[in-house]
């Protein structure tokens, strides 16, 4: 056997663990928690989630391991774990004590929730990070073992994402409940006694109830700027401008320094973005650092790579885009691939007079470029929109906004990666997930990585899937994305971390 985890010592429930050292006279009044969102999100059944479901769910619906306010994996419903030497084996041992509804937990009944947990994610890009996972063991008592295909160094970092919580008989095992109240949802922590842990003395005096608000972005900002909720959750670039409201002393702006997607996926391969060249031509318009300065985002990375630069496993071969190139030189490139378009009889509007013709009749010329983006709606949404529009101008292309996502030519993605390896990026931009213009070639190196023997190998695979995305032009990178919280100074049990991930059980611990 190989190494044991070293938080595997903890005996109690991640939630009760928290609280241990907490004081019994401290003020055990709720806090107030906005989350940007729609009203129902807190109550979203499915895998499918916004932040506000993620919350809940990890919050009501624990998973063997679960992760703390710093983005670090800790015991939940497992309390220790070995991993094998080869990397392709971890045994958890779950720890004593009860479903929600009474019955005991083992490792037969834990099996059983895992293996619904992935049934359920079936066709999702979470589904396709945990391919690598062959089978699930019930062994003696309480112990179960996941066998791997090759290893997956990340897995724990899956297994405490909030869709692979476990349910039992349709129910979670906490550490929280939840109450739908007028316009909030409201959690409680649970008594450890009552999932058969070992009691903790004066357990209501060291937890607070959450009260959990989802709102638009305006709303919620405005309630942080009148004192009526302690915390914002869930920010993203389309809202960051309201960020402006908030003073030194009403709180902190918080930004995670996360990893991600955040840039434009292409849609269809219809008129001019039929050709990879003129889709490349798109990106090399863009003068990416220009795009976020209005915003003001210190330490900002702006890439043209399709996956983040320098992950565990980068073999090095693939570079930045145009490196050679200065923006203008670029641009006069891109540009002249429009014209060659226009002239070819690609006008997607026709022709219109020029009237700057001097004598005699006027000859037609080609119509520009028409080319429609979704964006979410929000202040910041605008400013992208207008940066965006000046660029692509810079070459003859006029941004439209499209209503809806199925009117788009180009759609914005704005995700933060759940672990840090080139697979996430190509699982999010695969054919499978299905979010618009994918590459096949591209596919098949992942699938051919998934089924390799070494860690080399498997890389080598993994940039020659990168080369292949890159070259079929469907995603147009920016840099990473921007997740922001508002946290006043009073809040304790939060932390900005690499994930963005903010769980609700930390925030339940009273300030001293």
């Amino acid at each position: 056997m190989g190494r044991m985890n070293g938080l595997g010592r903890l005996a109690l429930s991640s939630g009760a663990a928290l609280f241990l050292a907490a004081c019994g006279s401290a003020d055990n009044s709720a806090l107030d928690v906005a989350v940007i969102g729609a009203p129902d999100d807190p109550f979203q059944g499915g895998v499918r989630l916004t932040t506000a479901g993620q919350l809940v769910r990890a919050a009501t619906v624990e998973g063997l391991v679960a992760f703390d306010e710093q983005g670090r994996v800790i015991p939940a419903l497992a309390d220790r774990w070995i991993v094998t030497d080869d990397g392709q084996s971890y045994i958890f041992r779950l720890r004593e004590g009860n479903w929600a509804n009474g019955d005991p937990i083992t490792g037969d009944s834990a099996r059983k929730a895992i293996e619904a947990a992935l049934d359920s994610l079936d066709g999702t890009p979470l589904a396709f990070d945990l391919s690598g996972i062959d089978e699930i063991r019930a062994m003696a008592g309480r112990v179960i073992e996941i066998r791997l295909r090759q290893p997956m160094p990340y897995l724990l970092q899956l297994l405490a994402q909030p869709e692979l919580g476990l349910y039992h008989e349709k129910r979670g095992a906490g550490p929280m409940t939840l109450e739908k109240a007028p316009g909030l949802a409201q959690l409680q922590p649970i008594d450890p006694a009552r999932l058969g842990l070992p009691a903790v003395e004066d357990w209501s005096a060291r937890t607070r109830r959450i009260e959990l608000h989802a709102l638009g972005g305006q709303a919620a900002v405005d309630k942080f700027n009148d004192g009526d909720v302690d915390l914002v959750l869930g920010g993203r670039i389309q809202d960051f401008t309201l960020t402006r409201s908030v003073g030194i002393l009403r709180g902190t702006i918080q930004l995670d320094p996360v990893l991600g997607l955040f840039g434009l996926q292409v849609m269809n391969d219809e008129g001019f973005l039929a050709d990879p060249a003129n889709r490349e031509a798109l990106a090399m318009a863009i003068d990416r650092e220009a795009l976020m300065a209005p915003f003001g985002v210190g330490g900002w990375g702006p890439t043209t790579r399709v996956v983040a630069p320098s992950l565990a496993g980068d073999l090095g071969t693939i570079g930045e885009r145009w490196s050679g190139q200065s923006l203008d030189e670029r641009r006069q490139v891109a540009k002249a691939r429009v014209h060659a378009w226009q002239s070819g009889g690609g006008g997607n509007e026709g022709t219109v007079p020029d009237t700057n013709a001097v004598g005699g009749a006027a000859p037609a010329t080609p119509a520009g470029v028409h080319v429609r983006i979704w964006l979410p709606e929000g202040e910041g949404s605008q400013v992208l929109f207008d940066r965006l529009s000046s660029d692509l101008g810079t070459i003859g292309v006029t941004l439209e906004r499209a209503k809806a996502v199925q009117a788009a030519d180009l759609m914005l993605v704005d995700d933060v990666a759940r672990y840090p390896r080139a697979a996430w990026y190509l699982n999010r931009l695969s054919c499978a997930a299905r979010r618009g213009l994918c590459s096949p070639e591209a596919d098949a190196r992942v699938a051919e990585a998934d089924k390799a023997t070494s860690p080399p190998e498997r890389a080598a695979l993994l940039a020659e899937a990168e080369a292949e995305l890159t070259a079929a032009n469907v995603f147009i990178p920016f840099g990473t994305p921007i997740r922001w919280s508002l946290v006043r100074g009073s809040v304790d049990g939060f932390a900005a971390n690499s994930w963005g991930w903010h769980p609700l059980m930390p925030l339940a611990r009273p300030p001293r």
